[in-house]
C-alpha cells in the first residue's frame, strides 16, 4: 500500500529537517500510547508517524523515497532498515515519553544512533559469484547487542529466469576481516525484498559469543520481455499483431518464460490493449503449488509504409466505413 509520509506528518515536500522534527514531536506527544491507554487508533497513528519520521529525517532514505516512490521504497527497505539509526528514542526521552515502546511495537530495533548500519562493497570471481562487475551493498547491524556478532544483510540481484527455475548462487562477502564464499539457494517464485537467512554466517561474536546471521535480500531484476505483476506469480508480455489479425482473428505465437512458444487464439474484433490470458504459464507460486498466469497485452501495429496494392485495399475499406 502506498504511504504518503509527508501527509502523515502534515508537512510539504520541501519541508526542512527542523520542520519535520517539529511536526513529529507534536504528533508523538498527541498519539503516544502512554497518553492514549487502550486506544488502538492512536496506537496505529503513532506507528505511522514514527515510520514517516524515520524515513524523512534521514537524508538518504528521504532521497530514495522521493526518487522511487512509496511502493518501490518499501521493496528496497524493510521495517528494520527504516528504523535503523534513527534518533526517535532520544527524542521521546527528551520529551519525557516512554521510549521502550519500540520493544513492543517494532521489535526493539529503533534504539538510537548507537545502532546504525555499516556498508561494505565486495568483489568476487568466477561464474555465479555476485560482487563482480558492480557494487553490491551489505549492511551490518552494529547494535546487535553484547555476546552476539553482527548480522549482515546482502542484496542479491536475480534474474526472472532464476525466479522461475530456482537457482544456486555463490556469494562472496567479508566476514571477520576475511573474504568468504557461501552458496545460496534461490527458491522458485521468490520476490524482491524477501530475505533468506543463513544462520551463523554473520560477523563472529566476542569470545564466548555466538556469530551473527547473514541475510540475503532478493532484488529481482527487470526483464527485457516479461513484466511481473506485483510480487505475485502472474506475468505480462506485449503481443504485437496486425490490424487484420485483430479484426479477423488469428492464431499467433507467444513467448513463455521457460523458452517455449505458445499458441494463442486471437478472437475477431480484438481491441488494442486487450489482455488475453494463458493459464498456468506464469511463475511458480512462492512456497505454494502450481503456477500463475501469463497475460498477453495486445498491441495493434499500424504500418509505416504501404505498397500501392495495400494502399488501394485500405482506401476501398475506408469507403466501406472501416
Amino acid at each position: 500500500m502506498a504511504k504518503d509520509y509527508y501527509k502523515i506528518l502534515g508537512v510539504d515536500r520541501n519541508a526542512t529537517q527542523e520542520e519535520i522534527k517539529k511536526a513529529y514531536r507534536k504528533l508523538a506527544l498527541k498519539y503516544h500510547p502512554d497518553r492514549n491507554k487502550g486506544d488502538k487508533q492512536a496506537e496505529e497513528k503513532f506507528k505511522e508517524i514514527n515510520e514517516a519520521y524515520a524515513v524523512l529525517s534521514d537524508p538518504e532514505k528521504r532521497r530514495q523515497y522521493d526518487t522511487f516512490g512509496s511502493q518501490a521504497f518499501s521493496q528496497r527497505y524493510s521495517q528494520e532498515d527504516i528504523f535503523r539509526g534513527s534518533d526517535i528514542s532520544e527524542i521521546l526521552r527528551e520529551m519525557g515519553l516512554g521510549s521502550d515502546i519500540f520493544a513492543r511495537f517494532f521489535g526493539g530495533f529503533a534504539g538510537g544512533r548507537s545502532g546504525g548500519w555499516r556498508t561494505y562493497t565486495f568483489t568476487g570471481a568466477g561464474p555465479g559469484t555476485y560482487g563482480t562487475g558492480g557494487d553490491y551493498s551489505v549492511f551490518g547491524d552494529m547494535g546487535a547487542g553484547a555476546g552476539r556478532g553482527t548480522d549482515l544483510v546482502y542484496e542479491l540481484p536475480v534474474s526472472l529466469e532464476e525466479v522461475f527455475h530456482g537457482a544456486t548462487k555463490v556469494v562472496s562477502y567479508r566476514r571477520g576481516g576475511k573474504t568468504e564464499r557461501v552458496k545460496v539457494k534461490i527458491p522458485p517464485g521468490i520476490s524482491t525484498g524477501k530475505k533468506l537467512r543463513l544462520a551463523g554466517k554473520g560477523e563472529p561474536g566476542p569470545p564466548g559469543g555466538v556469530p551473527g546471521d547473514l541475510y540475503i535480500r532478493i532484488r529481482v531484476m527487470d526483464h527485457p520481455v516479461f513484466r511481473r505483476i506485483g510480487d505475485g506469480p502472474d506475468l505480462e508480455v506485449d503481443l504485437p499483431i496486425t490490424y487484420t489479425q485483430a479484426a479477423l482473428g488469428a492464431t499467433v505465437q507467444v513467448p513463455a518464460i521457460d523458452g517455449k512458444k505458445l499458441s494463442l487464439k486471437i478472437p475477431p474484433g480484438t481491441q488494442p490493449g486487450a489482455r488475453l490470458r494463458l493459464r498456468g504459464q506464469g511463475l511458480p507460486r512462492f512456497k505454494g503449488s502450481g503456477r500463475g498466469d501469463l497475460y498477453a497485452k495486445v498491441q495493434v501495429q499500424v504500418p509505416k509504409r504501404l505498397t500501392p496494392r495495400q494502399k488501394q485495399l485500405l482506401e476501398e475499406l475506408a469507403k466501406e466505413g472501416l
